[in-house]
């Protein structure tokens, strides 16, 4: 059953990198459907359903913010909000506690992309990729690994 989890997940995310990577947008389908069976996923395996709805909302919540607050700063738009959705369904799958790493991880390899020009396109570099590889290792590291049931509270 765990490896059907692993499909549906590694599915979405692998559809939302593809389109992120050659449209800049993050389709509400898929980002709904990410955090529906993310909290499907926590409701049936999960051992305190509410880490995973917590997780889903602040995970809206951080990179909300960190929208807003930038484009109040800057006057132009650093972050969208489909990556706000994307990050909610990896806390979702991943709890509340997962959304650290995932950000971890994520920012890090988006800051070691942009060290390449050609993965900039017209100044800017798609997140949701970086974001869905981050909610994979998190998730993965939580479900299969002995460190994962430590990282969690």
């Amino acid at each position: 059953m765990i490896y059907i989890a692993l499909a549906i997940l590694a599915g979405l995310l692998i559809a939302l990198s593809v389109i992120d990577l050659k449209t800049f947008r993050l389709p509400n389908v898929l980002t709904f459907a990410l955090i529906g069976t993310g909290l499907l996923h926590g409701w049936i395996f999960g051992v305190n359903f509410r880490d995973y709805v917590i997780g889903a909302a602040v995970g809206y919540l951080a990179f909300f913010l960190v929208e807003v607050i930038y484009k109040q700063l800057r006057g132009r738009d650093g972050l969208g909000r489909g990556d706000a959705k994307l990050l909610a369904g990896g806390g979702a799958w991943c709890g509340w506690y997962g959304l650290p790493f995932i950000v971890l991880i994520a920012s890090g390899m988006g800051l070691v992309a942009a060290l390449f020009p050609s993965v900039r396109k017209a100044g800017k570099i798609p997140f949701g990729p970086f974001l869905a590889l981050g909610i994979l290792i998190v998730w993965t590291a939580f479900t299969f690994s002995s460190a994962g049931q430590i990282l969690r509270p």
